[in-house]
C-alpha cells in the first residue's frame, strides 16, 4: 500500500505535538478603549482617625461604584491573556478556597476604596481557586478573556474569565 505525499503531510501534522500559544500579557490600561477616559486613581474612603474602630469599617456596606458601565475593548474577546491583579472574593468553598472572585488592579478595591470602573474589573471563576488566607498578595491570572458584563453585590464588571492558571505575582527584577 502506497501513501500519497499529501496524506503523509497530514499525518505528520496531526502527530506533531501542538503547543498552545503563550497568553498575551496585558496591563490594566489595555482593557480601556483608546478613545475612553482614563480610569480615575483609587481614593480611600476611610477616615484614618477612626483606625481604632477597624471592625466597624470592615463590616460596613461596600462603597458604591462610580463608573459601573464603562466601554470595553471588544477585540480582546476570546483572547488568551495573562493579567496581574488582586482578588476580591465572591465565593469561598468549605475548604477556604476562593473559586469565584473579582480581579482588580489595586489592593482594597471594592472593600476599602470605591470599586474601579467596570472596564477595570474581571469576574473570574476557577475550578481550583486560591486559599482565602493568601489574598493580600497580587496574582497572575491566565485564561481566555470574555468581553461580558456581569453583576455582583460588590461591583459591575466589563470582563469575565475562566481561569486556567492562578499563581503569585512577583515583581520583575530591575
Amino acid at each position: 500500500m502506497k501513501t500519497s505525499p499529501a496524506t503523509l503531510i497530514l499525518l505528520l501534522t496531526l502527530s506533531l505535538p501542538t503547543f498552545a500559544a503563550s497568553p498575551r500579557e496585558l496591563t490594566w490600561e489595555a482593557l480601556i478603549p483608546a478613545d475612553a477616559p482614563a480610569a480615575p486613581p483609587p481614593v480611600a474612603m476611610h477616615d484614618l482617625s477612626q483606625l481604632g474602630d477597624a471592625l466597624a469599617t470592615e463590616s460596613a456596606p461596600p462603597v458604591a461604584q462610580q463608573r459601573p458601565s464603562e466601554p470595553t475593548v471588544t477585540e480582546l474577546d476570546g483572547v488568551a491573556v495573562k493579567l496581574p491583579g488582586y482578588i476580591v472574593p465572591l465565593d469561598v468553598s468549605e475548604e477556604g478556597r476562593v473559586t469565584e472572585f473579582l480581579l482588580v488592579p489595586y489592593f482594597g478595591a471594592c472593600i476599602h476604596v470605591p470599586p474601579p470602573p467596570s472596564n477595570q474589573i474581571v469576574h473570574v471563576k476557577s475550578e481550583n481557586g486560591v486559599m482565602l488566607d493568601t489574598l493580600y498578595q497580587p496574582f497572575w491570572i491566565e485564561g481566555p478573556l470574555k468581553v461580558e458584563q456581569s453583576h455582583s453585590d460588590l461591583a459591575e464588571s466589563g470582563y469575565a474569565m475562566q481561569a486556567g492558571k492562578i499563581y503569585p505575582y512577583e515583581m520583575p527584577e530591575q
